[in-house]
């Protein structure tokens, strides 16, 4: 299982939660070292390290800027994220900043990820959210995305929802506009969230179904 996923997306697409929710996952399956590094540079708010007693207790290492959750703002670049990319028995996760902004963070690891097929770059889509509710503007972030990380893209996470408010019925109604994008990126649904407490399957054109467990974080959220 030791390799890299990467999730990243447009702003508010549920990059972080995504992201902790799939490091659980597979801390559940490792038998290695799970790690998952927050690389968001762009926003101080929403931040894995809200979640840093919770990984702990799972016993998933977390590769954060000394900065989260204090009053300085910082483009971080963290040294010790060199690992995720030098040592190929780590199976770790990486929560990228929003837009082709936060993935210049990536960018500067592309010497690092030359040669290594191990490496899943995932756009997160939530069509819920006012900016990637089709087809047309999300191709356009995903390319931008894609410039900045110098990576492709080889999949989407199917992100539908509307936080606590979310059902079932939400989820499945949106997924003729999932698969829409799916076609116009020329990539494959890879995963497709669903709160944990919801009893819905996932079609196998969906990809694996993430349960999702909303943490609270530092804001009570």
């Amino acid at each position: 299982m030791a390799g890299i996923t990467i999730f990243a997306g447009h702003y508010g697409s549920g990059k972080t939660t995504a992201a902790v929710n799939y490091a659980l996952k597979l801390r559940r399956g490792a038998s290695g070292p799970v790690v998952l590094c927050d690389m968001d540079i762009v926003n101080p708010y929403f931040r894995t390290a809200d979640y840093a007693d919770m990984l702990a207790d799972h016993g998933i290492e977390l590769i954060s800027s000394s900065f989260a959750n204090s009053n300085v703002e910082a483009v971080w670049y963290p040294t010790q994220a060199a690992r995720v990319f030098d040592d190929p028995g780590l199976t770790s996760v990486i929560d990228l900043g929003g837009d082709d902004c936060g993935a210049l963070a990536l960018g500067r690891y592309a010497g690092r990820m030359q040669g290594r097929e191990d490496i899943r770059l995932l756009l997160v889509v939530n069509p819920c959210r006012p900016l990637t509710r089709d087809a047309e503007s999300l191709r356009q972030t995903a390319k931008e995305i894609e410039a900045a990380a110098r990576l492709k893209f080889i999949g989407i996470v199917n992100n539908t929802n509307l936080g606590g408010d979310t059902t079932a019925e939400l989820i499945a109604d949106h997924m003729g506009l999932v698969r829409e994008m799916s076609r116009a990126l020329a990539l494959p649904v890879a995963i497709t969230t669903i709160p944990a407490r919801l009893p819905l399957e996932v079609p196998g054109d969906m990809g694996e179904r993430l349960d999702i467990v909303r943490y609270p974080n530092r804001f009570g959220a």
